[in-house]
């Protein structure tokens, strides 16, 4: 496992990640996070999205955790934002939970 010695070049793997999850599907932190070299590294993915220089260009509301719960505090609104961004991408939310086996991006 990579160190994460370069906290911004670990952002920059991130953001760089996140921006290619397609319309209508979301990724979870963990495969964020091995998607970007760094396996075992999700909370740090959670930590990185928090402090996102460009939330326009980066769709982190389709970021959910390994149960396919919506985020508590991305700076873009909190879980009813994220639901509303993530309706609006044509995901049904439950619960504040997306359905991973539907919704999950296929790398």
């Amino acid at each position: 496992m990579k160190l994460l010695n370069d906290r911004g070049a670990f952002a920059e793997a991130v953001y760089e990640i996140v921006r290619q999850i397609p319309e209508g599907c979301v990724a979870t932190y963990g495969q964020v996070a091995r998607l970007a070299g760094y396996p075992g590294a999700a909370r740090a993915v959670g930590n990185a999205l928090h402090v996102n220089p460009d939330p326009v260009n980066t769709p982190c509301f389709r970021i959910v955790n390994a149960q396919g719960k919506l985020a508590a505090n991305f700076g873009f609104g909190g879980p009813k934002r994220q639901r509303e961004l993530l309706e609006d991408d044509g995901i049904e939310v439950i619960n504040y939970r997306v359905d991973l086996e539907e919704y999950q991006w296929k790398v």
